[in-house]
């Protein structure tokens, strides 16, 4: 124990005493950075910033929505935290920066009050990992974090900001703890880094009505819920600031405490006299703690940019990695290419006949859209030797020389659909289908660079050409802005020059054909290499038929559902109006802030960094108490509905086609999923009557054609069967029973027979909460039922599935050993911060691992499915057409003559694409709209 606690133990019986100033003993614990402790140098015009961190980082965890690193480990408040740093060191520009930390430890405060602080709830899971990766932060950024034994942040706080002031300094206190409010002079702020605003002595004689040499009396008479500072009954701030008022001190209220007429409020005082001065030494911040400060390294200087660059990426902060990484000393680049342009047929024929005997011929297009069903081809470029490559120009700005578009694919078609010549480039399909929509089917693709980083780094957010170059070959490729410019100037690649566009072109083919061998490599080593040449990129040329083939919009129903949205929002606008009281912005968080918690008085159950949060969650749980929060759901509902589908797919319909043309992505989910985009179809609700009205707006594109749908029937459910053995599990299975439905009748006490589609789906949200580590409390509020029966529903669920429980207590400690988990099909994904002998209440590490191995390997199997039925259709010379892919879900249009051959195909592929060890069952509909299946 600290000296100080020692002293503060002895006076615990002598209320109203302040504990007396202290030396540092040999138990006192050293500050976290060592350094003379001969005090401040002068500071005079000097600014010193310190910053609350424990405040600081619980603010941007609860602020920013769950985020992950490559590796699985939640990084948000890490993120947050050096988001505020970098706004602190470049918007105020501080001359010295401290970071004071709490330490797990009790304090000199719970010698005086053993219940101080028993209320705070516990750091969340997801949380307490992050702490130790913002310290490695802080220290590759130079700035010392501060922590002494038997104190907490604010008392370092309070002891930096008097050695500032008495160093003839400013000080700058960054914190949204209310104690730090005593420690306000006129050379001592508190700085609201959420509102971008200083707090100082007029402030706070505008919001408590005290000067700052009171705030640790008024503090004492209000108590503090969050610390479990008692206070006096009934002395809430405005009495406080009264009674300070009119007695200056908390000492002369107590001396003069009879003559207060208000007989309750008299007998409180009385009786909470002792309490109350032991809450004021509660509130009284020290500021002697026995700390030795490192003045010189906390002055504000160059950071550590290498190390910053590692733990960026490390954490897959892109845009911090890029800030750390511009930091660096330019080091002379050493890049030896050979990049031309082909300006004549004659050479253009040279080329290809040099190189029809390639290893690899390395592909890429320039285009005049990002969107490759959209686009006109500008160019090609192509690479079989590393550090020479060409760049075939097919338009060209007015004067500059191109050759005649199909001249040039008349002489390259025979090159790219020769089978036995292997194509590689990154984001292939791209390639494929604008090559395709230009009359050029290429063949023998064999290499993508991009999947292959994607297999090797899933959890990394970026696999773009610049960061591949940047990571494997150290090479700063030439950015696409500095040839087309952004904004309203942007230029489109036929306007750029030939001089700037072909060593561009020709460098986007050259960097992948350079990286094909490290990627092998490293694919080899890691066992990934047959899930990338038997998955995906077979599965490119899949996709590429997808988004071909786009699928029909019928507009005219969309442009009823507009007008009948457009109502519908007028509608529920008047009812909220009504409900409100008055008109407001519905759209506008602030607001609408107001009206539910200012005037409306609705409890506040979450906030932000700018305010109560007004989320669908909390709308959820306020409607069960006011209707307005209902509408406003529902409002939301609509407008994004309005939004996002009904007007915005008429503007998406091609031209030329007449269909929208969706583009899915490989390499963005982790688990392998497929996502969907320009637009996302994978997300028109399919529950609710909405979502079913904009699905009637999807057709088949010709008369006497159907809409046929497939759907793997309880997949993740049956891939958990097959890892867990269970065999309970497995026998539902094998009899085809419908596992939701029996978790259903469990859950509502009900007979089988007697489920509804309601409960149903309930259910089905239960089942995937409880294996990926829901609490009671949390399913409590899911089904909203009283925390012990959750509680006892959880215990019969891993009863009744024991296999289950045992299969991913395995799994987590066979992560935890080797630092990654594996999919059904070899997919891989690294994961660190998974807990020895973890419980059923799961961190997010642990969510993460068991969610990749789940549904990862549903994503594999939906992957190889599309692969098979495909080629079994062109082998059948079908004329139906595979259309889209939603998540376990494949969407097909076909004549009605040949619907019961598709639907019997389909199935039987889909079955049968890999063998579990129970059954794969498929749902087939068919019918005339999206909406019917």
């Amino acid at each position: 124990m600290p000296a100080r606690s020692r002293n503060v133990a002895r006076q615990a019986l002598l209320p109203g005493l302040d504990p007396p100033p202290t030396e540092a003993t040999a138990d006192a614990a050293p500050a976290a950075v060592p350094g003379s402790a001969a005090g401040p140098p002068d500071l005079a015009g000097k600014t010193v910033w310190v910053i609350d961190a424990n405040s600081l980082i619980f603010q941007v965890f609860h602020a920013i929505p769950e985020m992950t690193s490559p590796q699985g480990q939640p990084v948000n408040a890490v993120f947050g935290f050096t988001r505020d740093i970098y706004f602190l060191l470049e918007q105020q520009r501080p001359d010295y920066l401290f970071c004071a930390f709490d330490l797990p430890t009790p304090t000199f405060r719970h010698e005086i009050y053993a219940a101080y602080k028993e209320q705070r709830s516990e750091v969340p899971d997801d949380l307490s990992p992050q702490f130790a990766e913002i310290q490695r932060v802080l220290a590759a950024m130079r700035i010392p974090a501060l922590s002494v034994e038997g104190y907490e942040a604010d008392d370092i706080l309070a002891t930096l900001a008097r050695q500032t002031e008495a160093a003839g300094g400013e000080c700058f206190l960054v914190s949204g703890d209310k104690d730090i409010r005593q420690l306000l002079t006129p050379k001592t702020h508190i700085y609201n880094i959420r509102k971008g605003e200083l707090f100082d002595e007029t402030a706070l004689v505008r919001e408590w009505g005290v000067r700052p040499d009171q705030v640790v009396d008024f503090q004492a008479l209000v108590g503090d819920s969050v610390d479990n500072v008692p206070g006096v009954p009934l002395v809430g701030p405005k009495i406080a600031c009264e009674l300070l008022t009119a007695y200056g001190t908390l000492d002369n209220l107590l001396v003069h405490v009879d003559e207060i007429k208000q007989a309750k409020r008299k007998a409180n005082l009385l009786a909470a006299r002792d309490q109350v001065l032991v809450s004021r030494r509660l509130v009284k911040l020290a500021d002697d703690v026995p700390l030795t400060v490192d003045w010189e390294a906390g002055h504000v200087g160059p950071p550590d940019s290498e190390n910053l660059v590692r733990l960026f990426e490390e954490y897959g902060f892109r845009g911090f990695t890029a800030r750390a990484r511009a930091a660096l000393p330019e080091q002379p680049e050493v890049w030896q290419a050979n990049y031309r342009a082909v300006t004549d047929l004659a050479q253009l024929d040279e080329l290809v006949a040099g190189m029809r005997c390639a290893k690899y011929l390395s592909v890429d297009t320039e285009t005049t859209h990002i969107w490759p069903t959209w686009a006109d081809l500008v160019g090609v470029s192509l690479a079989a030797v590393p550090g020479d490559a060409w760049y075939i120009p097919v338009r060209s700005p007015a004067g500059e020389p191109c050759l005649e578009q199909e001249a040039v694919l008349t002489r390259l078609r025979p090159l790219l659909a020769d089978p036995n010549l292997p194509k590689i480039g990154q984001n292939l399909k791209f390639d494929l289908i604008v090559l395709r929509r230009h009359g050029v089917e290429v063949a023998g693709v064999a290499f993508d660079t991009m999947l292959a980083d994607y297999l090797l780094e899933a959890g990394r957010r970026n696999h773009n050409l610049d960061e591949l170059s940047s990571r494997y070959l150290s090479h700063t490729t030439i950015k696409i802005s500095e040839l087309i410019g952004s904004g309203k100037t942007q230029k489109r690649m036929d306007e750029v020059p030939l001089a700037q566009i072909t060593p561009y072109a020709c460098e986007d083919a050259d960097v992948a054909l350079r990286l094909v061998p490290l990627l092998e490599q490293r694919l080899a080593a890691t066992g990934l290499t047959e899930l990338l040449h038997d998955t995906e990129v077979p599965l490119v040329e899949v996709l590429a038929e997808l988004e071909l083939n786009g699928i029909r919009v019928d507009v005219e129903r969309l442009a009823e559902l507009s007008t009948e949205y457009g109502r519908r929002l007028a509608d529920l606008e008047a009812e909220i109006f009504d409900l409100a009281g008055r008109p407001f912005n519905i759209a506008s968080p602030k607001q609408l802030q107001q009206v539910l918690f200012e005037e409306h008085k609705l409890p506040v159950v979450k906030k932000t960094k700018t305010g109560p949060s007004t989320d669908a969650d909390v709308l959820e749980e306020l409607a069960r108490i006011h209707p307005l929060p209902a509408k406003i759901i529902e409002y939301r509902q609509y407008a994004k509905l309005k939004g996002t589908y009904v007007d915005a797919l008429p503007t998406m319909v091609n031209p030329r086609t007449g269909r929208v043309h969706a583009s899915f992505n490989q390499v963005v989910a982790a688990t392998g999923r497929l996502s969907c985009g320009d637009p996302n179809l994978q997300n028109i609700p399919i529950r609710t009557e909405q979502g079913r009205e904009i699905r009637s707006a999807f057709r088949p594109g010709a008369a006497g054609w159907s809409m046929l749908a497939a759907d793997y029937s309880q997949i993740e459910l049956r891939v958990l069967a097959h890892f867990s053995g269970d065999e309970t599990l497995c026998e539902s299975f094998a009899r085809d029973e419908d596992i939701h439905a029996r978790v259903a009748a469990e859950v509502n006490n009900v007979p089988l027979d007697a489920v509804t589609a309601e409960m149903r789906r309930s259910a089905k949200a239960v089942n995937f909460g409880v294996i990926y580590g829901q609490s009671a409390f949390g399913l409590a509020a899911q089904l909203d039922i009283p925390q012990d029966e959750a509680a006892a529903f959880i215990d019969r669920y891993f009863a009744r599935y024991p296999g289950v429980e045992r299969f991913l207590a395995e799994l987590l400690a066979q992560c935890e050993r080797q630092g990654y988990v594996t999919t059904i099909l070899g997919r891989r994904r690294a994961i660190d911060g998974v807990r020895s002998g973890a419980g059923r209440q799961r961190n997010l590490a642990e969510r993460t691992a068991i969610n990749t191995v789940i549904q990862g390997s549903a994503a594999d199997l939906i992957k190889r499915a599309m692969i098979a039925v495909l080629a079994r259709m062109r082998r059948e010379r079908l004329q139906a057409k595979m259309l889209l892919q939603i998540h376990d879900e494949l969407v097909f249009e076909a004549p009605d003559s040949e619907i019961a051959r598709l639907a019997q195909l389909v199935e039987e592929e889909m079955s049968g694409v890999l063998k579990l060890n129970v059954p794969l069952k498929i749902d087939v509909k068919w019918g005339p709209t999206l909406a019917d299946v």
